[in-house]
């Protein structure tokens, strides 16, 4: 196993431990992969929680879902298809992130985008996140929903289910889950004190001009 590979392992790892730190899963709920060459994969296993993954849990496959490496008794998670349809669909992303944080999700099940540009980091990091439609998980119905929004977003609420994200990298996958519940949760804040107010449209406007200056 090339130093990559340990290293992506072990970052898969460390997110499952934010992600289960933060309640943004519960029990064994959410996956994670990671590119790991053009037609490799390092994704979660089914049936483990995240909180408590190791390295040598983590299943290697191709980009058709075919596993190419587990530790016996290891499988991959039941929704690889729709961390392959962003790698299959952008071979510039490198990492996968799906959750269920508790307030973007609460947001998915009302049926509800998080489209409000209230906060100038928000608009520059992330901007708007959209409402991808129903699905039933571990099918390709999430797959397809997901396509309307592939090379124009990087985070997407899963109607009813959750979250995904994705990234560079599986770092910057991670993190767009974290702005996209920080997102959910000052939208629900402000909502509980009538203060819901976007920026004027000209300060959006110069924000996302800057998107480039902070490499998104």
């Amino acid at each position: 196993m090339d130093n990559l590979e340990q290293k992506l392992r072990s970052q898969i790892c460390d997110i499952g431990r934010n992600l289960f730190n933060k309640d943004f899963i519960a029990a064994n709920d959410g996956n994670i992969s990671a590119r790991l060459s053009e037609n490799e994969i390092l994704t979660t296993p089914r049936a483990v929680s995240k909180g408590y993954l190791e390295p040598y849990m983590i299943v290697k496959v191709n980009l058709q879902g075919e596993v190419l490496e587990a530790a016996e008794g290891y499988r991959p998670s039941t929704e690889t298809k729709m961390h392959l349809r962003i790698y299959n669909e952008l071979p510039e992303m490198n990492g996968v992130v799906h959750a269920h944080p508790p307030y973007a999700t609460a947001f998915a099940i009302k049926g509800e985008a998080l489209d409000k540009m209230m906060m100038p980091e928000s608009v520059i990091m992330i901007g708007d996140i959209p409402l991808a439609e129903y699905g039933t998980p571990s099918t390709e119905e999430i797959p397809d929903s997901l396509m309307p929004f592939l090379g124009k977003k990087s985070a997407v609420l899963l109607e009813n289910h959750g979250a995904l994200t994705w990234g560079t990298d599986v770092m910057e996958a991670y993190l767009n889950m974290e702005r996209l519940e920080y997102t959910a949760k000052i939208t629900f804040i402000t909502r509980m004190i009538d203060g819901e107010r976007e920026l004027p449209q000209h300060r959006i406007d110069e924000l996302v001009a800057l998107r480039s200056f902070y490499g998104k």
